[in-house]
C-alpha cells in the first residue's frame, strides 16, 4: 500500500448509510440541486426498465449548471478555454455563459426545436461546443454529441437512429499539422441518412471556411447576433426529472451503435456529490477533466459536472505531447490554477514515453495542484507509481462506464483519501453494490476471479435504458446475472474489498484451462524500465487454446537492442507469473493502435493476430497503425 492519508477517511460510514437507507441518502443528496417542483419519490422501483429515480420532479440541467450560480458567483470564472492548438485563451464569467447560451437556444427555438426534439452536435473542442450541450439542455431538448471529425458513415447511422430536428456543427477541427474539415462530412452524412435534419447551425471558425447549403444551413455568429438584436433569448424550460438529457452512442457488438439515455435528475444529483464527495472539490475552484466533449467524460466532467458544483471548468483543444511538448499538461495546470486534472491513463503514458524524467515539470508552479484521477482504461501500476513520484500528490485510479455515467469505484478524495493499492481503483462508490460472481452468478470468495456485476437498481447518474431499445438494453445488460447489472468487466475484490479490474471479460484468456488475465501481464510488462506502454492479447494456439502475445512500445531514449528487451520481457513474466502463463512473445512496436479516447484497440489486434477477418474501427485515431502491426505479425509468422 501506498498513497497519502487525508485524516481519517468517512468512506465507511458514508457507504454504510447508503446502504442502510438508500432513499434517505439520495433524497438528502438531491437537496443539492434546484428543483422546479421537488420530488416526492426519490425511487420508483416499478417503473421503467428497473427503477426511476426522482419521479414526479421537474428540473433543468441549464438552470443547475449557469443559471441559480448568476445571483451568487456571476461574475466568478466559469470556462476558461485553452487551445494549443491555436495559443489561444479566453474565459467566460458565470453570467457572460448563460448570456450566449440563452442566445443559442433563442436561435435553435427559432429553427423550430422544442423540449423533447433530438439535436446532434457534431463539434471540435471549442466554447461553442459547450454552449450547443447547455442551449438544448436549457430548451429540454436532448443533445447527441458525435466525436467531431468521425467518419460520414458513423455520423450517419448516428443521425438516423437519433432523428434530429437541426444539427450544429463547425467548419474544421484542428490537429497537430492539420486541418480537418467537418462540413464536408456532414454534408455527405447528411447524404447518406434516410432521416434529415430541418436546419444546421455552422460555426466558421477561421482556419476554414465552410460552404453553407442554402434553406438548410445558417451562419452560427450571424444566427447569434440577430437573436440578440430581436431580444430572442430563451427562458430555462421545466422538464421531467426523469426526461432524458442526452443520448451518447457506444459502440455495439452487432454494428448498429447503442444509444446510451442518461435522465436529467438523477444525473444532475449523482454528478453534484461526485464533485464533492469523489473529486474533493468546492464551488469556485478549478476543474480540469482533459478528455473530448464527445466522450462520456467529457459531459459529465467537462461540462455538466463542474458547473453544476459551481466550479470554473477548463476547456483544452490540444494533445499531452506534440502541442508543443510533454509539458502541455504542467503548463495548463500552472497558468490557470487548476486543482484537480482527470485524465486517461494512456495520455500519462505519452507523456512519461516522452519525457520519462519529468525535465519540463521543472518550468512550471504546480502549488495549486492537489490529486490526479485517471479514468478511461486500467491504469497500469508502473504508471501511476510514476506519476505519483514526480507529482507528489495522490493519482487516482477510478473505473465507470459510458453506461454509469460516473464512478462505480473510485478513492473518494473529499471524504478523506483511502490508502491506495496500485491496480486496484479503490472501492465501490455509494449507490453501486459490486458482486464478482462466476458464470452461474454465485458470489465467489476473494481474491478469485470472476465477472463483475452490479445489484439492481442502478444508482442515479446511470442509463435508465437505451433510446428507443429497451430490449436490446435487458438482452446487452439484464440477461446474463438476472437481478444484476453486467459491467462485462472482468476482476477481483480482495480481503479489504479493494477491487481490481482486469479487463473486459473476453480479455480473460484460457491458456490449457487455466483463465488468466492479460491485464495482470500488462502489469509485469510495464513494470521494466525500457516500457513506456504495452498491450497484451490471446492469440489462437493449437495445442493449449489460446497464447499471451505481448506488443510493447520502448521509451525515448532507449538505444538498446529491442531483441534483447524483448527476450527480458519474456523472461520477466515466466519469473512474476509463471511458466503456466506460456508467455513466448513480446513484439516491439513504434505505437499502439487507439481509439480517439485514448482505449488500445486489442480486440482488432487480436483479430489480426488469429487471421480473422476484421475491419478499420471507426473510432481510430490513426489507421496506419493497424497495418503496421499487421506487417510485423505477418514478419514474424503470425495471422
Amino acid at each position: 500500500m501506498s498513497g497519502a492519508m487525508s485524516g481519517e477517511s468517512r468512506y465507511h460510514e458514508v457507504y454504510a448509510a447508503w446502504k442502510a437507507d438508500p432513499r434517505a441518502f439520495w433524497g438528502e443528496a438531491a437537496k443539492a440541486i434546484d428543483w422546479f417542483t421537488p420530488p416526492e419519490t426519490v425511487l420508483d422501483e416499478k417503473a421503467g426498465v428497473y427503477g426511476r429515480w426522482f419521479e414526479g420532479a421537474t428540473c433543468n440541467v441549464c438552470h443547475n449548471a449557469l443559471d441559480r450560480h448568476v445571483e451568487t458567483r456571476g461574475d466568478q470564472p466559469a470556462m476558461i478555454y485553452d487551445s494549443a492548438m491555436t495559443g489561444e485563451t479566453a474565459t467566460w464569467t458565470y453570467r457572460e455563459m448563460r448570456d450566449e447560451v440563452a442566445a443559442l437556444a433563442g436561435v435553435l427555438r427559432g429553427m423550430g426545436v422544442e423540449a423533447g426534439d433530438r439535436v446532434v452536435v457534431y463539434m471540435p473542442m471549442i466554447p461553442q461546443a459547450v454552449f450547443a450541450m447547455l442551449a438544448c439542455a436549457r430548451l429540454g431538448a436532448v443533445h447527441s454529441v458525435v466525436f467531431g471529425g468521425f467518419a460520414a458513415k458513423e455520423l450517419a447511422t448516428r443521425i438516423e437512429d437519433a432523428r434530429p430536428k437541426a444539427i450544429l456543427s463547425a467548419s474544421c477541427g484542428l490537429e497537430p499539422g492539420r486541418v480537418v474539415a467537418y462540413k464536408p462530412l456532414l454534408d455527405q452524412a447528411i447524404e447518406l441518412s434516410i432521416h434529415k435534419p430541418d436546419a444546421c447551425l455552422i460555426y466558421q471558425r477561421p482556419q476554414a471556411d465552410a460552404a453553407l447549403v442554402e434553406g438548410r444551413d445558417h451562419d452560427w455568429q450571424g444566427a447569434i447576433d440577430a437573436a440578440r438584436r430581436e431580444g430572442r433569448l430563451a427562458d430555462c424550460v421545466p422538464v421531467a426529472a426523469t426526461d432524458p438529457l442526452y443520448v451518447l452512442y457506444t459502440s455495439g457488438t452487432t454494428g448498429k451503435p447503442k444509444g446510451v439515455v442518461r435522465d436529467c435528475g438523477g444525473y444532475m444529483v449523482a454528478l453534484a456529490w461526485s464533485m464533492e464527495a469523489l473529486y474533493g472539490m468546492k464551488p469556485g475552484e478549478v476543474y480540469w477533466c482533459a478528455s473530448d466533449v464527445g466522450w462520456v467524460v467529457g459531459h459529465s466532467y467537462i461540462v455538466y459536472g463542474p458547473l453544476i458544483a459551481g466550479c470554473t471548468t477548463i476547456l483544452y483543444e490540444g494533445k499531452p505531447v506534440g502541442t508543443p511538448d510533454p509539458g502541455a499538461f504542467w503548463r495548463v495546470i500552472s497558468q490557470h490554477k487548476a486543482t484537480t486534472l482527470f485524465t486517461a491513463p494512456t495520455a500519462l503514458r505519452a507523456i512519461k514515453k516522452e519525457d520519462p524524467h519529468a525535465e519540463h515539470l521543472k518550468r512550471y508552479d504546480l502549488a495549486s495542484f492537489r490529486a490526479l484521477f485517471l479514468a478511461g482504461e486500467r491504469a497500469d501500476p508502473a504508471t501511476v507509481e510514476w506519476a505519483e513520484d514526480i507529482l507528489k500528490v495522490p493519482v487516482i485510479d477510478h473505473w465507470w462506464q459510458t453506461e454509469t455515467g460516473w464512478a462505480i469505484a473510485g478513492n473518494p478524495v473529499g471524504l478523506g483519501v483511502l490508502p491506495v493499492k496500485h491496480g486496484s481503483p479503490t472501492v465501490p462508490m455509494p449507490g453501486y453494490d459490486v458482486r464478482v460472481v462466476d458464470e452461474g452468478g454465485r458470489d465467489v470468495a476473494p481474491n478469485t476471479m470472476g465477472s463483475i456485476v452490479i445489484r439492481l437498481p442502478l444508482p442515479p447518474g446511470c442509463l435508465p435504458t437505451l433510446w428507443h431499445a429497451d430490449d436490446r438494453f435487458r438482452e446487452s445488460y439484464l440477461e446474463a446475472f438476472p437481478g444484476n447489472y453486467s459491467t462485462s468487466d472482468a476482476g477481483f475484490v480482495d480481503e479489504d474489498g479493494y477491487l481490481f479490474i482486469m479487463g473486459r471479460t473476453d480479455d480473460i484468456i484460457n491458456v490449457a484451462g487455466h483463465r488468466l488475465s492479460t491485464g495482470g501481464m500488462e502489469e509485469v510488462l510495464a513494470s521494466h524500465p525500457a516500457v513506456a506502454e504495452c498491450a497484451v492479447i490471446g492469440v489462437k494456439d493449437q495445442l493449449k487454446g489460446e497464447v499471451p502475445c505481448g506488443f510493447v512500445v520502448l521509451k525515448a531514449g532507449v538505444e538498446r537492442s529491442p531483441l534483447e528487451i524483448e527476450k527480458e520481457l519474456v523472461a520477466l513474466v515466466r519469473e512474476k507469473i509463471g511458466p503456466v502463463a506460456a508467455f513466448k512473445l513480446a513484439i516491439t512496436v513504434g505505437r499502439l493502435p487507439k481509439t480517439r479516447s485514448g482505449k488500445i484497440l486489442r480486440g482488432t489486434m487480436k483479430k489480426i493476430a488469429d487471421g480473422d477477418a476484421w475491419s478499420m474501427p471507426a473510432t481510430i485515431d490513426d489507421p496506419v497503425i493497424l497495418d503496421e502491426i499487421a506487417q510485423e505479425l505477418s514478419r514474424r509468422g503470425i495471422g
